[in-house]
């Protein structure tokens, strides 16, 4: 079967426009059926973009970026230098649309969580992991992160707490050490955790 987390899609490729306000900057994005969340940005998405915490020039990885609205916001409102994948070919190829859109620098790679990421010095690591696709898959996304962070950099991870959030969190504090909840909205929780070594 078809899922957002799959490498390609065969439904019809239905283009549309949606915009969004977030951190009071409006923002427009292409999406299309095929993708995750394809009518409007998710609330999960959108906790974590409003409540990100990216320094000014930070370099910043968006993993499973969808159709890229994580990456895009931290790139407008830090002028960070940002890295963008997805495994979803369809998703990609909306991310680097909505990159032109938004007049902001990025580069997105397709391939399965950071296989096609080879920099290893990133400051801020986002996610809404794809929870749908299995705790494994979110584990590894949680695992990998570390070893591309720089010390310091942080892993910025969004779920609904009482729906599998609360296993993430617990993977996260046993990889990095440490956990903290930087915002909490309509059942989402910003999980945040730093590389320390």
């Amino acid at each position: 079967m078809e899922h957002y987390y799959s490498e390609t899609q065969k439904s019809l490729l239905n283009i549309r426009k949606i915009k969004q306000k977030i951190m009071n900057k409006e923002f427009d994005f292409y999406t299309a059926s095929g993708v995750f969340s394809k009518d409007k940005i998710d609330k999960g998405t959108l906790v974590l973009a409003e409540n990100m915490i990216v320094d000014k020039n930070s370099k910043v990885l968006d993993i499973g970026c969808g159709i890229g609205i994580l990456g895009i916001v931290a790139a407008k409102i830090s002028d960070s230098d940002v890295v963008m994948s997805d495994v979803n070919e369809r998703a990609v190829t909306l991310a680097k649309k909505n990159i032109k859109l938004n007049d902001v620098k990025a580069e997105v790679y397709q391939g399965n969580l950071y296989q096609k990421i080879n920099q290893k010095d990133f400051d801020a690591i986002l996610s809404n992991p794809p929870q749908t696709a299995g705790k494994e898959l979110c584990f590894r996304l949680i695992e990998e992160a570390k070893e591309h962070l720089k010390n310091n950099g942080s892993l910025q991870l969004v779920a609904r707490h009482n729906k599998g959030g609360k296993t993430l969190s617990r993977k996260m504090e046993e990889v990095f050490g440490n956990i903290k909840v930087i915002a909490k909205k309509a059942g989402y929780w910003v999980y945040f955790s730093t590389k320390n070594e």
